[in-house]
């Protein structure tokens, strides 16, 4: 079994190694964690472009020692011309997953690294933007060998994703690329390039942005020059709940970030005495069921929900959700399950400020569309929304829901920690399995990000909404729960839709302790 890696001069563990080591380089030249967390996910958006991208979204984290963590909320809104009319003027029936009418959100993520950095600067940090995004515009420039998970996809989905403005030239020219075939995006290093001159903002509002507009309206997007000009990413506060570990942080709406913290709450609750037994996954499953019946109902752009998630975080709230949880036997299922695909950064410095982030462009490759010349692969995450009433209708300017859910914990024993995955409806869910291992049951970190997981709902492509589970769980687990009414699935020992989690954390003694999953392609590089 590997354990946990550790180090004092600050950690950076991410999905892939290269954005890891981009992240640590930062750490060893003195730049802080915030920092340090720009340069690994602007490398992570060039070497795992089928998982992320500069043409996507952004939630962070940020624990500052001695100081209550932030949020920053760095997701674009639905764009000025997208509504219901203009889509029934295309003869959609419903929103389009991919192409460029699924590209109708403006993307945040840069708007977000820009913010982040504003909370760097006033920690004290001094790297400029340019030492920052050097080893993204390298890999870019020099090409990288593509991954197992990019292959794979890129096979599978070829399809839906070949016709698409752009996709093809860009990832596939030759068809859906080899195993460790060399990937080279020159387009992509010239817009970072002119990024790294100009400055952030340029992706919104100035030359990157001129031609961002330009390539996707030529294609037939909704989004124009003036959705991009009147974007800002946002800090607030984030969401936190009390558990007798400690205090567990998230995003807010319209992220699912509540229901992550409702599902720790609700089995924090349920007092189960050892971990791996049927009543470890069982209370976590029919908590995680709690919770998504809340956040399908309700959870959507936080100017539009009519109450404010932090009640369901409300002891009150908590004890009635509990009791409604039958620990003998699983609840009906399903509900409408909620995709998506994303990565999960975290890092540490040796001051104890410590990051949790995640970048996403909802599905696979996103819409498939390359915005123009400039190399950026536009997400599709406005695809969550409905073109019926509900918390996700289609709107101008409304935000569409998000899985993606960065966690923080400050526990009662000093440390601080940051965790999280991709995998759309598993976010939660691994999270949960991650938390309650590590923290509540005392595994070694690396030990529980490899132990087996299971996953509730939909995953990539399939219609099923069962209980799946790797088949490294126990046998006699596995008839205890089927014999306890879940509908199961047995998957592979090792499966991508478990998700790719990863965690880092300060202790009060000055040691930085990460891990990262063996599902994915990453490492933990310390400073």
């Amino acid at each position: 079994m590997l354990r946990s890696r550790t180090c004092t001069g600050g950690m950076v563990t991410a999905p892939h190694h290269l954005a890891a080591q981009a992240g640590a380089a930062v750490l060893r030249e003195g730049g802080n964690a915030i920092e340090a967390m720009v340069a690994a996910a602007a490398a992570i958006a060039v070497v795992y472009p089928h998982m992320n991208g500069i043409g996507g979204d952004g939630f962070w984290l940020i624990a500052e020692p001695g100081r209550e963590p932030v949020a920053i909320r760095a997701c674009g809104p639905a764009a000025g011309l997208a509504d219901t009319h203009f889509y029934a003027a295309h003869g959609d029936t419903a929103i389009p997953t991919r192409g460029p009418r699924a590209a109708l959100t403006v993307a945040g993520a840069i708007g977000g690294w820009d913010e982040a950095l504003r909370h760097a600067r006033a920690a004290g940090g001094r790297m400029p933007l340019s030492r920052l995004l050097e080893d993204a515009i390298a890999h870019a420039r020099n090409g990288v060998p593509v991954t197992a998970s990019q292959a794979a996809l890129a096979l599978s989905k070829k399809a839906e994703l070949e016709a698409q403005p752009g996709y093809a030239a860009t990832y596939a020219p030759d068809g859906p690329p080899a195993l460790h075939a060399i990937q080279r995006q020159e387009a992509l290093a010239a817009t970072l390039a002119r990024l790294a001159e100009a400055g952030l903002d340029d992706f919104y509002r100035g030359d990157v942005a001129r031609a961002l507009a330009s390539g996707l309206e030529r294609v037939g997007s909704p989004l124009r020059l003036a959705d991009l000009e009147a974007y800002r990413a946002r800090s607030l506060a984030p969401l936190s709940v009390q558990l007798r570990a400690g205090r567990v942080y998230n995003l807010p709406p319209p992220t699912q970030g509540v229901s992550s913290l409702m599902i720790l709450a609700l089995f924090d609750r349920l007092e189960v005495a050892r971990a791996e037994g049927r009543e470890h996954v069982h209370g976590l499953v029919e908590a995680t069921k709690r919770a998504f019946i809340l956040r399908n109902a309700h959870v959507g752009d936080p100017g539009r929900m009519p109450f404010d998630p932090a009640d369901w975080l409300r002891e009150s709230d908590l004890a009635r959700e509990a009791a409604s949880i039958d620990m003998a036997r699983a609840a009906p299922w399903p509900h409408p399950a909620k995709p998506g695909d994303t990565v999960w950064l975290g890092a540490a410095d040796r001051d104890g400020r410590v990051v949790s982030y995640i970048q996403s462009i909802f599905w696979e490759f996103g819409s498939g569309v390359v915005a123009g010349d400039t190399g950026v692969l536009w997400q599709n995450r406005g695809a969550s929304f409905t073109l019926e009433d509900g918390p996700n209708a289609l709107g101008p300017g409304r935000l569409p829901f998000h899985t993606l859910n960065p966690a923080l914990a400050r526990l009662a024993d000093g440390r601080t920690l940051a965790y999280g995955t991709m995998g759309g409806e598993g976010q939660p869910q691994t999270q949960a399995a991650f938390f309650t291992r590590h923290v509540l049951f005392g595994q070694d970190m690396q030990a529980a990000i490899d132990a087996p997981r299971w996953l509730l709902g939909r995953t990539w492509g399939a219609a099923s909404t069962n209980l799946k589970v790797e088949s490294r769980v126990a046998p006699e687990v596995i008839g205890q729960l089927a014999a306890s009414g879940h509908e199961l699935e047995v998957v592979g020992a090792w499966e991508d839709m478990m998700g790719h989690a990863g965690a880092v954390a300060f202790h009060p003694n000055g040691m930085i302790e990460g891990a990262t999953d063996p599902r994915a392609d990453g490492a933990c590089a310390g400073a």
